[in-house]
């Protein structure tokens, strides 16, 4: 397989401003509710209307996520989804698609108990595009971002409506691919964003990069991603399809006939109300 890059991450962003639109950006995790059927969902993600897929990576202890990607990452972890499990499944990904952008996101302590070196190779043999590590802030660059940029990785960063004029410099001074700003002060999927303030704080952040800024938290209907894609470069949407992936399981936990149609049919709606905003930016 080809090295990795950015490259896939700007080819997408550029097809969407030629197309006047913003891209729409799913996250699902790895292994919910087990591994087959999360890779099930990623395969029908893209002809959904996904442009760039988020692949959560799960973990015991996570600090930005909300109830119901907590109780994903749970139900992964019950069905033994690990880090090395998770790149598989990317592998077989890239084995039927090697265009759509693959980001991988998560938190530090499954990475470095993997080994960063080994992670990072396995995750440019397995065709990852990008990282989004919420733990990893400016000052631990060494640790994980700069050699991810090394072997072709983009490291993407979250900038929040806290991080101030001072900050957002060296938030920015690393990240590549795009910039994700979180448009609620919370965990994720837990309020719906102020759409007013969001369009401001992302005027705000292109003074200071040229790179595509994608919103997310608190998006949940097509309403909400026609709103946000006006001003932004992309819009985030994970709680929401991890709820809908939620409600189509049995009472054992247990994916049934409508679990990928659960997903997909919402990210159809995301996908006409993206595509339908008229973009102001």
């Amino acid at each position: 397989m080809p090295l990795p890059s950015p490259s896939r991450i700007d080819t997408t962003f550029a097809k969407a401003r030629a197309e006047n639109r913003a891209v729409l950006v799913t996250y699902v995790m790895a292994g919910d509710p087990d591994p087959e059927t999360s890779l099930e969902v990623l395969r029908a993600l893209p002809a959904a209307g996904a442009d760039i897929l988020e692949f959560g990576m799960p973990f015991t202890d996570p600090m930005a996520d909300g109830p119901a990607i907590q109780a994903a990452g749970l139900r992964a972890l019950k069905a033994g989804q690990d880090v090395a499990g998770t790149l598989a499944l990317v592998r077989r990904f890239r084995a039927e698609d090697t265009t759509t952008p693959i980001v991988l996101m998560g938190y530090y302590n499954p990475v470095h108990t993997y080994g960063v070196d080994r992670f990072l190779a396995d995750a440019v043999e397995a065709g990852i595009d990008g990282l989004i590590v919420v733990d990893c802030p400016p000052e631990e660059d060494s640790e994980l971002c700069l050699p991810a940029l090394e072997q072709g990785i983009a490291f993407i960063r979250l900038a929040t409506p806290t991080t101030d004029e001072r900050r957002l410099p060296a938030v920015l001074a690393n990240t590549a691919g795009f910039v994700y700003y979180v448009s609620i002060t919370g965990i994720t999927g837990t309020a719906t964003p102020d759409f007013g303030r969001v369009a401001e704080a992302v005027g705000r952040i292109r003074k200071h990069t040229d790179l595509p800024v994608v919103v997310g938290f608190g998006v949940k209907t097509g309403a909400h991603a026609a709103a946000i894609a006006k001003g932004a470069d992309g819009v985030v949407v994970g709680s929401a399809l991890v709820d809908a992936l939620h409600r189509s399981l049995d009472g054992e936990g247990r994916a049934g006939d409508n679990t990928v149609a659960a997903v997909t049919n919402l990210v159809k709606e995301l996908a006409e109300g993206v595509r339908s905003a008229g973009r102001t930016a």
